[in-house]
């Protein structure tokens, strides 16, 4: 890989060890000198590529103890990790109890979310005993929302079914809200693909727009599943999007553009801590509403749920 360019223009180092995976239409590599580091936790498996072109590079260095950071706070997780900001960009450290008092790894990554180091402390795994990979969950999705903030696309607490057909409905909800109810009845009542069964990407599909002349959307699994446990590293293009509920006789409601967005927007996953990252998610979903229609489902969880859809019309 030593001296390939990147989508950033930026030109590699040469490394001995390289791994590749791809999120919603952002891939990101990972460099470094031990194969250990590169191994990619079961759920990022089935997201590997082959290496190439890129979105996100990411060099990981061990240390030893990792020092106190410096910057600002911009947010803590209250649980294992915490973002801060200086004059060079963001870091997220992570840490808990059982691996001592300090970070046991900190990314530090630029303000396009491009380029990024991931050090990982030897004090706190021991030297060469780093069962887990370093991007585990949940460096793997905040790294990808973040990025996400750049391009045409976000992060939904949602369940994607594709038909045989190809069209793709998605179903968006909170916890409880019933995404793997939902799953369960389609996947028992028809051949349908799963892409995830809580959490979607949606973005722009460039290729759909260039060929219609219009603008078109798509939706993407991600690793992050829900109970039912689906994760494809598939995508379809998106016709419907139901914001889930309980309820009675399975009533589909239009939503207005500016309902749907609320809607949305209520169930997204986007990075609070900069207005900007805020403003455009809410511009994208304005894009989203505009082009795909959005409907409350007051639902009943039995197989009429599903029949309901099969046979509505908008």
């Amino acid at each position: 890989m030593r001296g390939e360019l990147g989508r950033s223009g930026l030109a590699l180092s040469g490394d001995s060890h390289t791994t590749q995976f791809r999120v919603g239409g952002v891939s990101v590599q990972v460099a470094a000198e031990s194969r250990t580091d590169v191994n990619l936790v079961s759920a990022l498996q089935f997201f590997r590529v082959e290496t190439g072109a890129f979105d996100i590079h990411i060099q990981i260095e061990r240390a030893g103890r990792l020092p106190e950071t410096s910057g600002r706070q911009l947010f803590d997780s209250g649980s294992v990790w915490r973002l801060y900001e200086d004059e060079n960009g963001f870091r997220f450290d992570f840490s808990t109890p059982a691996m001592g008092d300090g970070p046991y790894k900190r990314l530090i990554v630029d303000r396009d979310f491009r380029r990024a180091s991931l050090l990982i402390s030897d004090e706190c795994y021991g030297r060469g005993e780093l069962s887990a990979a370093p991007l585990d969950y949940p460096l793997d999705e905040l790294l990808i929302m973040h990025r996400l903030t750049q391009e045409k696309a976000i992060e939904l607490h949602s369940c994607g079914i594709v038909r045989s057909d190809g069209a793709g409905n998605l179903f968006v909800g909170h916890s409880g809200a019933g995404k793997s109810t939902t799953t369960r009845l389609w996947t028992e009542q028809e051949d349908v693909e799963v892409l995830s069964d809580d959490r979607i990407i949606v973005r722009r599909d460039i290729a759909a727009d260039n060929r219609r002349k219009t603008c078109s959307m798509r939706m993407y699994g991600t690793p992050w599943h829900g109970e039912a446990a689906y994760a494809s590293p598939g995508s379809a293009p998106l016709e419907r999007i139901f914001i889930l509920q309980h309820g009675k006789g399975n009533v589909v409601t239009r939503l207005s553009p500016s309902q749907a967005v609320a809607e949305l927007f209520a169930r997204s996953f986007v990075p609070f801590h900069r207005h900007e990252y805020v403003e455009s998610a809410l511009e994208f979903l304005q894009e989203v509403v505009d082009t795909v229609p959005c409907y409350r489902y007051a639902f009943e969880p039995n197989e009429s749920a599903v029949e309901r859809i099969r046979e509505f019309c908008d």
